[in-house]
This record gives structure tokens, C-alpha cells and sequence, in this order.
């Protein structure tokens, strides 16, 4: 993969002058086509051999096109927000709207890259980190994002021949690291695990395209010529976001019972068990959440469910029971044009609590395959492909010591009309009661059905649901509260340390 960018490509300053006076009016006549359609954003990953010129790419591009419409964002180790939630956190909040462009230097490759270069990483961890890069670039791809990923190559002699250069001179000593001296000494080794990265990691949506940077003026123009190609060729597909069904078929029930069929929708307790095991409840939860090891942990709550079944009045019980500094409710509703403007999982990965913190979305990125489904406001191979890449984003979360805790929430048809009825008859109770909502109801079945699908498709071990029966409000914000305190402490009990094999 690199051996073609070791031939010692040139390119005489003549013809640099040509090509770059025409390429930078091309570059920015196309940026501004991309800004006035904004269909889709442009992701550019710049990685490389040190010295090899990424900054310098980078300071040229923004020379060359309005940088008013191209962020920047270069990845350190993480910073202590930063550590409080998961990994993918800081790459997702920095992804450009569409019509946008952002230049990403290593992005979301930094970590394998160096822990590639600086150590031996875990055999297990590191196969996992490759899948999860691939699924990410799958997704943003699939949702009509156009990712360019440049590798700017230089040969060993090369490296070492600029590394003594720029030590030498005053002028370009900042751009010297003891880390580049180290890439030197074990080019040939760092390479080879580079090139193996590169090649597993070369999609056919997002390829990898190695640049030779020994000659600056080569590498400026190659790297300014896919930019344009790679849009140009964007825009004159026929449709930017994936059209092809990439999941598992649907089952339907052969006899037409569904999940959501044989749940168990009623309740015996009275309001005064209610009053006294709530108070129970809602110490059990406050005591947890003040937990010393609870600073460890986040908490996501999802609740979902069919309209009037009482997920607003079950997250008051919940909120009740916290300190108001410690959690935030997020009511989840038409995108805005900002969210529209971003990948799906967007605009929930931006409200991901650190460490120590619970949020709780009414209405969640279930949506997608819920109402959008049901609504046609999502294309089949939109809502289709969110099963997988919402577990996908639930497992993440999971993995950072976030505890997610999804309800559903489920009435009886009638029981909702009777709520419907209720609430447009009290005046204080009537905001809670829309023209949708009556609309909805003529959809029943179709809701029922794609909530058991979803249900079916999205517990997991990590995230199952919980479904609960809630013709009783009572009873079900008793079962809520039950249930996200077991949760919760399951997570906080010690966990049993693994015993050595003995020789």
C-alpha cells in the first residue's frame, strides 16, 4: 500500500503554478455548490508520517476555500470532560452539518494509530477498536456523509533526513517532537502495523488514499485534486444516502399476535400501597445516586411508549427522588434544523451525561424506528439499518459505565381514549392533549407492531427493555422506579475478581 508512494514523485514549480491557480477556484466554486445544496457534510482525516506536511495541508486548504465553512479539530488525549463520557463522544460532537467541511486530524484513528506505534495494544481490544471504527464510517456514510481519509507518506531516509533538518534549525524546532525521533528508530516495524490498519480499515465508502509528501508541491496538488474529484463525483449521485436494505428481513407473526399482544396491562395497587411503597422507592434511589462508586457511572433512561401511557408523570417520580444539579430531562421531538442537519445519532450523543450524572429522554433515537417507520418520514433502509446501529450505540455508551434503563410504557387502546377525553375535559391537563395524538390513534396497530420489532431487534444484555403495563399509573411508576434502582445497583455491586490459573 505505501510502496507506490515511494517512487519519488515530483512536480516542477511551473506546473505547480498552473495546476494550483486553477484547482484553488475549482475547490472553492465546489465548496460553495456543497454549501448551497447541503445534502450531505465532508469529513477530510488527515494522517500520516511525521514531518509529512498534515498541518501544512490543512493551513492550505483553508488558504485555498472559505474557511468560514471548514472547522478544524486536532485530537490529544483526552481531557477530563472528555474522559466522563464515552471515547466517540468527542468525535461526534465535532462532526460538520451538511453543506459543511471539517478536517480532523487522525480523528477517530488517533488511538489505535498510537497505541500501534507506542505499545503492543491487547490483541481483543484492538479487533474491537477496528470494528467500531468500521461501523462508524459505514454509518456516516450510509447517512450521506463523504469521508476522504489522506495517509501522507514519506520513505524512511526521507523522515530522518527532514527530523535532523527542522532539530537543526531555529525556525522549525517547535515542529521536532521526541515522539518523531522514536517513529524514526522503528519506522520499518510502525509502518508495517500502519499499512495493516490502513488495509483493514479501506472501505469501499471510505477509502484510504496514500499521498507521497517528499515534494510539497506534488502532494498539495494530489491532495486538492481527490478533494475535488471526490465531491464532484458525490454530487452527481443519485442519491447520496444508501437506498439498499442492509439488515436482517423482518418476521412477521404468522398467526398475527405480536409482543406487545401478551403484556400484561393491568393492576390491582391502590393509591394509598401507591403513596407508601413510592416514598420507599424514591429513598432506595436517592440513596444509590449518592453512592460514593455511583461517581463512576452515568445513567440513561429511555422511555418509550404509546401516547397518554404516563412516561412524563414516571420521570417527575424519578426527577423527585434526585438533586436537581445531578440530572436533566431531554423531551425528544421533531428534529430541529440544526439536527437535521447531522447524522441521526447526533443529536442524542450530545446529551450523553458524564460520569456521575443521569439523563432522561422522553421520547428517544427510537424514533427513527418507531414514528419515523410508521410516519414514512424515514426511507425502509433508514430505519431498517438503525436497529444495528442503535445497539451499536447503546453498546458503547454501555461500555463507559453508562448504565442505560429503557421502559416502554403500555396502555390499553381504550384506556388511552379514556385518558385522550380526560385530558382535553380539565383545563390544566389539556397542553398534554394535540391534534396528533388523535391523529396517532388511527395508527394503532402500526405502532404496536413496529414497537414489537423494536423491542424484538434492541434488548440486549446491555440495554434490555422493560416493558411495563400501565392501565394503573400507579403501579407502573412503582415498577419504573423498581427497576432503574436494581439497575443501578447491580452496576455499583463489586464485581468478582477473575482467579489465576494455577501452573
Amino acid at each position: 500500500m505505501f510502496a507506490a508512494a515511494e517512487l519519488g514523485h515530483t512536480l516542477e514549480k511551473e506546473q505547480y503554478k498552473i495546476a494550483a491557480d486553477q484547482l484553488r477556484q475549482q475547490l472553492l466554486s465546489i465548496q460553495y455548490q456543497l454549501k448551497e445544496r447541503a445534502d450531505f457534510p465532508v469529513v477530510i482525516l488527515l494522517g500520516g508520517v511525521p514531518t509529512a506536511g498534515r498541518g501544512q495541508v490543512a493551513n492550505l486548504l483553508l488558504e485555498w476555500m472559505d474557511p468560514r465553512h471548514i472547522a478544524t479539530h486536532a485530537f490529544a488525549a483526552p481531557n477530563d470532560e472528555e474522559r466522563a463520557r464515552p471515547p466517540y463522544w468527542r468525535y461526534w460532537r465535532v462532526l460538520p452539518p451538511k453543506g459543511k467541511m471539517a478536517i480532523l486530524f487522525g480523528g477517530w484513528y488517533s488511538g489505535p494509530m498510537w497505541d500501534q506505534m507506542m505499545s503492543q495494544p491487547d490483541s481483543v481490544d484492538y479487533e474491537h477498536e477496528l470494528a467500531k471504527i468500521i461501523r462508524l464510517e459505514k454509518m456516516l456514510s450510509d447517512e450521506g456523509a463523504l469521508i476522504l481519509k489522506f495517509w501522507l507518506h514519506l520513505p524512511k531516509e526521507q523522515l530522518k533526513k527532514r527530523l535532523k533538518k527542522f532539530a537543526n534549525d531555529p525556525r522549525t524546532s517547535w515542529r521536532f517532537d521526541e515522539s518523531d525521533t522514536w517513529f524514526a528508530d522503528h519506522y520499518d516495524e510502525v509502518i508495517a502495523s500502519q499499512e495493516d490498519l490502513l488495509h483493514r480499515t479501506n472501505l469501499a465508502d471510505a477509502p484510504w488514499r496514500v499521498i507521497e509528501s517528499t515534494d510539497e508541491k506534488y502532494r498539495d496538488i494530489t491532495v486538492g485534486t481527490h478533494i475535488l474529484e471526490a465531491i464532484t463525483h458525490h454530487m452527481e449521485r443519485a442519491s447520496v444516502r444508501q437506498k439498499r436494505v442492509d439488515a436482517a428481513p423482518l418476521m412477521p407473526s404468522i398467526d398475527g399476535v405480536r409482543l406487545l399482544d401478551k403484556l400484561s396491562l393491568d393492576s390491582s395497587l391502590s393509591k394509598s400501597e401507591y403513596v407508601e411503597e413510592l416514598e420507599v422507592l424514591q429513598g432506595r434511589l436517592n440513596r444509590l445516586t449518592r453512592h460514593p462508586d455511583f461517581k463512576q457511572h452515568s445513567v440513561v433512561c429511555v422511555f418509550e411508549g404509546m401516547d397518554a401511557a404516563g412516561k412524563g408523570g414516571a420521570i417527575r417520580r424519578i426527577t423527585a427522588a434526585l438533586d436537581a444539579r445531578q440530572y436533566r430531562t431531554v423531551p425528544i421531538a421533531a428534529p430541529t434544523e440544526e439536527e437535521r442537519a447531522q447524522p441521526y445519532l447526533w443529536r442524542f450523543w450530545r446529551h450523553i451525561p458524564p460520569h456521575g450524572q443521569i439523563t432522561l429522554f422522553d421520547r428517544s433515537w427510537y424514533g427513527r424506528v418507531l414514528v419515523e417507520r410508521v410516519e414514512s418520514f424515514a426511507s425502509r433502509a433508514d430505519w431498517m439499518r438503525a436497529y444495528g446501529e442503535i445497539n451499536d450505540f447503546e453498546a458503547q455508551i454501555s461500555n463507559a459505565n453508562v448504565i442505560v434503563v429503557k421502559f416502554w410504557l403500555a396502555i390499553s387502546n381504550e384506556e388511552q381514549l379514556r385518558r385522550f377525553k380526560e385530558r382535553e375535559a380539565i383545563e390544566y391537563k389539556r397542553f398534554k392533549i394535540t391534534d396528533e395524538d388523535w391523529r396517532n390513534r388511527e395508527k394503532w396497530d402500526a405502532y404496536i407492531e413496529a414497537g414489537s420489532d423494536l423491542i424484538e431487534r434492541t434488548s440486549t444484555a446491555i440495554a434490555p427493555w422493560h416493558l411495563v403495563g400501565a392501565n394503573n399509573k400507579y403501579a407502573a411508576r412503582l415498577a419504573v422506579l423498581r427497576h432503574l434502582c436494581d439497575r443501578i445497583e447491580a452496576a455499583l455491586e463489586p464485581k468478582p475478581k477473575k482467579k489465576r490459573k494455577s501452573n
